[in-house]
């Protein structure tokens, strides 16, 4: 009896689910004599395209009606009716706004779907084709109005949709809106530049991947290889592409900046001042590309000055070319651009780290001569002058921010140098005021 209860439910069981495909098959047809009525009079038949697209929508949830190409191309037609209408109402009236997100995307990777489908016959091929055809052009102005509203991800997939169905009409020997050289070029790069500001980095490679191997004469591309494939953690691919690059448009900024920063992040100084210098060359008014040199000057001046295996004789002579360099790239870059804090702290740092060296000298001085306390005497001198060429560009730097800790503490230790006690103790409340999430009222130095 048992038995003859499952077997009786399972009967039950796949009639049912027969019921439901045959429900959704018929529903996929209803939505496409839905919109035969709507083509027939779209004014008087306005609703029926709205219930030819609940129609296949609903149907298509169905994986038996997921698998006809007939339905897909049901809601390849439903859907781009949809656009053509609303396309058609925002050239009378700009503000008309679309009712879908992307039904110029729906329609032609519907098509697709029904082409792509082994089992489409000939003439849902044909359809399916023509569709692809009529919604091309379509699929680039919504992508390009997706761009402007800076939805990057559903620019992205539009424009790449566009390429899809390039390919597509090529198969076929059928005319593509992407024909044209320069058209096609074009759509590939956007393509590949929407993948990168939509944070698709792997996809953006591919699409400059294509102009790349074909030779490009665009450095853009370059440029967007080298900063996807570093942020994809790529370095040496990155690396590669850059030098290649910079080999190709040596006198291109962008590859140029681009290998500037590589080298910073990096920390090879030394090579970073002839990229520099051609940088500036190029942009002889960028006061931060001064400063920039003379912080690589700077660097090498630290680390040479840190360096333990010369004495301090041998390493004079290239110590002082260093600061030099450095002093000369950060006072051009004040010229040009006087009220920057980071000049002014970056030239002031410089030159109060050389009285370090001098106060090294001093207390290597001995007291036991006349010419030792003569010589201390006369490095004493030296030292407060150039403390107070130091703390020129400090106050400078306080007067533009009274609350950077850096240039704060750069004012405590000068002073603190110079011996000035009353000063000393002016900036090192203020300092720790702000050390303590206060806020000093206003500059010292107005």
């Amino acid at each position: 009896m048992k038995k003859v209860l499952f077997a009786l439910l399972g009967i039950l069981l796949i009639t049912g689910m027969v019921q439901a495909q045959d429900d959704a098959a018929k529903m996929a047809k209803s939505a496409g004599k839905s919109l035969a009525a709507y083509n027939q009079d779209p004014a008087g038949n306005g609703s029926k395209l709205t219930e030819a697209k609940t129609k296949i929508d609903q149907a298509l949830l169905s994986p038996e009606v997921q698998a006809l190409p007939s339905a897909w191309i049901i809601k390849g037609d439903v859907y781009s009716t949809l656009i053509t209408k609303e396309l058609a109402l925002q050239s009378i009236n700009p503000k008309a706004t679309l009712s879908g997100d992307n039904d110029a995307l729906e329609a032609i990777n519907a098509y697709k779907t029904a082409f792509d489908n082994p089992i489409a016959k000939k003439y849902e091929k044909e359809q399916a084709i023509d569709g692809i055809v009529l919604m091309q052009p379509q699929v680039i102005n919504v992508g390009v109005g997706k761009y402007n509203a800076q939805e990057y991800e559903k620019a992205f997939f539009a424009f790449k949709s566009s390429l899809d169905a390039h390919e597509i009409l090529k198969s076929v020997k059928k005319k593509s809106v992407l024909d044209d050289p320069k058209e096609y070029t074009d759509q590939v790069y956007f393509t590949g530049l929407l993948a990168t500001l939509a944070k698709r980095c792997e996809d953006a490679v591919t699409y400059y991947n294509i102009l790349y191997t074909r030779g490009t004469d665009s450095v853009a591309v370059y440029e967007g290889i080298y900063n996807c494939k570093m942020e994809l953690k790529d370095e040496a691919g990155a690396l590669k592409i850059m030098q290649e690059g910079r080999k190709k448009f040596p006198e291109d900024p962008a590859l140029l900046f681009a290998e500037i920063n590589y080298f910073i992040s990096k920390g090879r100084l030394s090579e970073l001042t002839g990229s520099l210098e051609q940088a500036i060359k190029k942009e002889p008014g960028n006061a931060g590309l001064y400063r920039a040199l003379g912080d690589v000057y700077n660097g090498l001046f630290t680390t040479l000055l840190e360096d333990s295996t010369q004495t301090k004789e041998q390493k004079a002579p290239k110590m002082k070319e260093y600061a030099d360099l450095a002093k000369k790239n950060f006072k051009i870059s004040i010229d040009k651009d006087p009220n920057n804090i980071d000049n002014n702290y970056s030239l002031g740092a410089l030159l109060y780290n050389e009285t370090n060296l001098i106060a090294q000298d001093m207390n290597a001085t001995s007291f036991s001569t006349a010419d030792g306390k003569k010589k201390y005497q006369e490095l004493k001198t030296q030292m407060l002058a150039d403390v107070d060429e130091a703390i020129k560009y400090f106050q400078k730097a306080e007067s533009l921010d009274p609350n950077d800790p850096n240039i704060l503490a750069a004012l405590v230790q000068a002073f603190g140098r110079k011996e000035d006690d009353a000063m000393y103790m002016e900036f090192k409340k203020r300092l720790d005021l702000v050390k303590t999430g206060g806020k000093n009222a206003g500059s010292y130095f107005k």
